[in-house]
């Protein structure tokens, strides 16, 4: 279930978001996390089942939902979770925005996109 980031929530989503290759230390982290907090066109969701598992991070900017941070927790990769968080945000923001990728994400994406296009064959 895709649940919006909140405060209380700050070392665990850090904890996550420090898993992407381009978080490369604490401060840029903390940055990062700020940024989230304060401003309101940056919008940070984790994924939770019994645990927190991942966060996604969008970022409203002229009429579109882009997606710029994606992280799962390593022991629960290839579990679907990334893929079941990008249906959940588009689900979120379709009727307000496009949602599409930021250069960090496209890649996963584009994936995410294939394998649905593929699995409705």
């Amino acid at each position: 279930m895709l649940i919006r980031y909140k405060k209380s929530f700050e070392k665990i989503a850090m904890g996550l978001l420090s898993f992407m290759p381009e978080v490369s230390d604490v401060k840029t982290l903390q940055e990062i996390i700020r940024e989230y907090d304060s401003n309101p066109d940056w919008n940070l969701f984790l994924w939770k089942e019994e645990d927190i598992l991942g966060a996604v991070g969008v970022r409203l900017e002229d009429g579109k939902a882009v997606i710029q941070h994606l992280s799962v927790n390593p022991s629960h990769r290839n579990t679907g979770i990334g893929r079941q968080m990008i249906h959940r945000v588009r689900d979120h923001f379709k009727d307000e925005c496009d949602v599409c990728a930021d250069v960090a994400t496209e890649s996963f994406i584009e994936k995410c996109d294939e394998e649905s296009a593929s699995s409705q064959l």
